[in-house]
Formats: C-alpha cells, structure tokens, sequence
C-alpha cells in the first residue's frame, strides 16, 4: 500500500509542478529523495546514557535504527578524540520518508509553540531545505517521562532539484507550513 502523502505526490503535485514550471520530461519533476534527521551531542562523550536515550527517541521517531556518528579527528580544545561519539543520524528513504514527513506535517508542526510557519529562506541553493527543532517532545512517539534531556535536531529535506524555488513549491505542495502562506492540506 503506498504512503499517503506519495499518493498525494502522484495526483496532485506533479500536475501542479508541471503547470508551474513547464516540465516536459517526467524526470525533470521534482521530488523527495530523503529525509536526514541529525542530533549533535557534544557531551555525549561524558554521558554515555544520554546517547542511548537518543539512539531510542530517534528509533522511534523515524521507525528505523539510526547510526551514532564519531569524530573524524581529535581536538584537543574540546577535549575530544578521533572515534568519540559525537551525534546520532538517521536517513529515511521510500515509503518511511512519505510517512514520516507526513507525521511531521500534520502532527508534530502543530504541536510547536507559538508557532508562525517555516522559513522559506532556509535552503541550502542546491534544492535541500533544513529546518531545526528545539525539542524532540513534538514528535507524539516521545514520552516525556522518559527523557533523559530535551534536545534539539536538524531535519533535512533532500529533493532531486537543485533550484531552490522547484524545491520550494515541491515542499510547500506536500504541505509544509511556510511563513505568510496558506498551508495545502492534504
């Protein structure tokens, strides 16, 4: 069964992206290629339970096992070693990524604080658009009791276009909640 938001991708976006920009080739349409979703710890080194707390959050917030990444070289002002562990990743692809982004969008967005929409300045100039959240207690997965420390993470939307206004309506199609806009529902 495909995610909902693909299906949604596959009848309502790519007409809309086509009539938009004027696409002849299919290839040339736009689309998601991943979603990355990052947690820096830089006192992962002197607390080894905080990184396994957010090895699980992010387990759970993504559905799948994320890697620990380590330091590449060492640096003696940080008191830190080449191969310490440093943060967690997870990279989503195919059917996870449409059904987290569609979570992201339509469940964790809303539960934000004072929240007034998405920056639209916020992408890379290749097509990728990078947002940051504060605190991991906006994913409904997370139990707040079960929190070692709120933390924050970085949430990348990779997409096959490296035009930063394709990848702009690409994103604001699937729904994301850009400043001054009126967000699409899907």
């Amino acid at each position: 069964m495909k995610p909902r938001l693909r299906e949604h991708y596959d009848t309502q976006v790519v007409p809309k992206l086509v009539d938009e920009f004027g696409f002849e080739n299919p290839m040339e349409i736009p689309q998601l290629e991943k979603i990355v979703l990052n947690v820096g710890l830089g006192s992962a080194k002197d607390e080894p339970k905080l990184l396994d707390s957010v090895v699980a959050e992010l387990a759970l917030i993504s559905g799948q096992q994320p890697i620990v990444t380590r330091a590449r070289k060492s640096v003696s002002n940080f008191a830190l070693r080449e191969g310490m562990p440093v943060g967690v990743k997870v990279t989503l692809r195919g059917a996870r990524m449409y059904e987290f982004m569609d979570r992201y969008v339509s469940t964790a967005i809303p539960r934000v604080r004072d929240f007034r929409g998405l920056n639209s300045r916020a992408f890379d100039g290749r097509g990728n658009y990078t947002v940051g959240v504060r605190e991991q207690m906006i994913f409904p997965e997370i139990d707040y009791d079960d929190i070692v420390r709120v933390h924050g993470m970085d949430i990348t939307f990779v997409t096959t276009t490296d035009k930063d206004d394709e990848a702009l309506a690409l994103l604001r199609e699937m729904g994301m909640p850009f400043r001054g806009e009126t967000p699409v529902v899907v």
